[in-house]
């Protein structure tokens, strides 16, 4: 079956698909512990991110028989901070928005600073996962970005997901991400091929 590939300008189909994706794993459950209460705020938290990304990067749509099938979101960095985040966050977020700050100023912390491409998001409609679709949009944008040679950086969110980058070129950096009585990240580096 073919994978399509192409630019998407829906920010908030591209966010939506993300909470969607993101709704159960281990961050997402330390920064929003009610499940019921994730939903409304990710959807509201993605689409912000990549509407954002639309201006100053890229956002990628795969699809396969012609249905959305997974999305990616890459950022150009260094990038301008997001007019009225935090107010925005407190305004969807509620209760929760500490915790987004917690994690905001902790990724902050150990983003490089050099020229990069940032993977901030990739994910997978549920059901399209295991079938090669996250390597197609990886590979997608890793070509331009060894074109032009450029690293890449990203936070794995997940030992899975931290597995998958390694086999597409990306290295830990020296540091991981701990949140406070929670899950960890995995900070990874790629540098383009020649």
């Amino acid at each position: 079956m073919t994978a399509e590939i192409t630019r998407m300008t829906d920010a908030a189909v591209v966010g939506g698909v993300i909470a969607d994706t993101f709704r159960m794993d281990a961050i997402s459950t330390w920064m929003i512990p009610r499940v019921e209460d994730r939903p409304p705020i990710q959807r509201a938290f993605f689409t912000l991110h990549a509407a954002h990304a639309l201006e100053h990067g890229d956002v990628y749509g795969i699809y396969e028989s012609g249905e959305l099938a997974g999305v990616a979101v890459w950022f150009t960095a260094p990038f301008p901070d997001i007019p009225g985040h935090d107010e925005a966050v407190a305004s969807f977020a509620g209760e929760h928005a500490g915790r987004f700050g917690i994690l905001g100023e902790q990724m902050e912390k150990l983003h490089p600073h050099e020229p990069h491409h940032y993977l901030a998001f990739i994910a997978l409609v549920n059901g399209r996962m295991g079938r090669g679709l996250g390597s197609r949009l990886l590979r997608e944008h890793h070509q331009r970005l060894d074109a032009e040679g450029m690293p890449a950086y990203l936070e794995a969110s997940s030992e899975a997901s931290r597995r998958l980058y390694l086999r597409h070129g990306y290295v830990d950096m020296p540091e991981l991400l701990r949140l406070p009585d929670g899950p960890v990240m995995y900070p990874m580096w790629r540098a383009p091929n020649a």
